[in-house]
């Protein structure tokens, strides 16, 4: 499935709000983290496997030189766990072909993408009080950590 959205996808970000349905997803073959992950997730489902939708951040080296490496990092990103009997919940990013490692930092786990919302708030006052808003996310290595896959 990795592959198949590497081979026959593309990835476009958009800023609406929400999660394009998997049907919308295959006929356009083409959509967000969140989209890819969601359509994985019904895919994995109706093949019998548990999986449940995972929103965090994404560590990518290259940010650290100032360049961007993999698709999504330097935002909020989605991915999906599927559960397999022996091994347990996996994660698996559809989005970057990653299926293991420490690149994925969840902040929510959820069984559908509308229980895990990344973002959410409101804004009072006059319309031209608003001055705009802009957010801006950073994931780093914090100093010398040693690598726990070391241990």
């Amino acid at each position: 499935m990795l592959h198949t959205f590497r081979d026959s996808f593309s990835y476009r970000p958009r800023d609406t709000e929400g999660t394009q349905s998997p049907g919308e997803t295959l006929r356009i073959k083409s959509g967000t983290c969140r989209d890819y992950a969601w359509l994985m997730i019904e895919a994995l489902r109706r093949l019998g496997f548990a999986s449940r939708f995972v929103t965090g951040y994404l560590y990518d080296a290259a940010l650290d030189g100032g360049a961007v490496g993999v698709t999504g990092s330097g935002a909020t990103h989605a991915w999906l766990q599927v559960f397999l009997p022996g091994a347990g919940w996996l994660d698996y990013d559809p989005t970057n072909q990653i299926s293991a490692g420490f690149d994925l930092i969840p902040v929510a786990v959820a069984r559908h993408p509308a229980q895990a919302i990344p973002l959410a708030g409101s804004w009072f006052g006059e319309a031209n009080d608003y001055l705009g808003m802009t957010v801006n996310v950073a994931v780093r290595k914090v100093g010398n950590v040693p690598d726990l896959r070391e241990r």
